[in-house]
């Protein structure tokens, strides 16, 4: 019962810590680069003027394309939250991207088109990471279940240090950071070609921002796991690796797409599967 509370709360709360979080990292973002920035609460205020715009569809499949997409995001962090199958929740997870894919594909727009495609290849370059992190939880908790992991008590970290590095690595992909943002961005600097959301407009638009602030917390609670036996020091490093993401965004160029396929999958390989082999050796 209280597995499927935590579940809810993540439905109800997540778009309040995410959009929390965003406005955070603008402030954040705005002083390292010597500005006063908007407030806190520009990003809500963004999605609100959002909601209120004309939505403009450049054909009948977007919004049902979008709408799942959003669905899919819910639907991963509730599993994740709720205790799910972690296996299922990253297969949920894959849904969800696919979809806005799709959506980014139902358009004309030569950049919308060229932004699914690059899309694509961040699913490719991040997935590998993905799926050497899940092995190395079972084989620590003995378990793909996400409250047996914790309740394993063990610190993760002590004996996957080089997965958390690769997915680490992997992490500034999935929050769309420079210099990784190939396919989208929140940046101004993109405002001109937005990727696979430049024919997305007011309703939909919105939507892709909320299902962002969604996705930053189910990903945040995936970097909490590591440091699941102890609460605050999980707290701690969480907020520490939001903090860590935002100083990268604003200190790195973006790269080309060869650079971040090439890149994420030498970590996936060295640091996830180098750590995975050390455990089957002496474990």
């Amino acid at each position: 019962m209280h597995s499927i509370l935590y579940g809810v709360l993540f439905i109800l709360l997540a778009p309040l810590i995410g959009g929390f979080l965003a406005g955070l990292d603008r402030i954040i973002t705005a002083r390292m680069q010597r500005r006063v920035g908007p407030p806190i609460l520009q990003p809500f205020y963004d999605v609100f003027k959002l909601f209120q715009k004309k939505t403009i569809m450049t054909n009948r499949f977007q919004a049902p394309y979008i709408i799942c997409h959003l669905i899919f995001m819910i639907f991963t962090g509730f599993l994740f939250f709720e205790g799910s199958d972690i296996l299922l929740t990253v297969f949920v997870l894959a849904v969800s991207s696919i979809f806005f894919v799709l959506g980014a594909y139902s358009s004309k727009s030569p950049f919308s088109f060229l932004g699914a495609e690059r899309e694509l290849l961040l699913i490719m370059a991040y997935e590998p990471m993905v799926l050497i992190t899940l092995v190395g939880f079972f084989k620590i908790a003995g378990s793909f279940h996400i409250y047996d992991i914790i309740a394993s008590g063990k610190p993760l970290i002590a004996y996957l240090p080089g997965i958390f590095l690769g997915f680490l690595y992997i992490l500034t992909i999935k929050f769309r950071k420079s210099p990784f943002d190939i396919s989208y961005s929140h940046h101004a600097h993109q405002e001109l070609v937005k990727g696979i959301t430049t024919d997305l407009s007011g309703k939909t638009l919105a939507l892709i921002e909320i299902s962002h602030w969604y996705e930053n917390v189910f990903l945040l609670g995936f970097v909490f796991l590591f440091f699941g036996f102890n609460i605050w020091i999980g707290l701690g490093v969480t907020l520490a690796v939001y903090f860590l993401e935002i100083l990268i965004d604003n200190t790195f160029a973006r790269e080309k797409w060869e650079f971040v396929l090439r890149t994420s999958w030498i970590a996936a390989f060295v640091l996830g599967g180098g750590n995975l082999i050390l455990l089957y050796i002496f474990m």
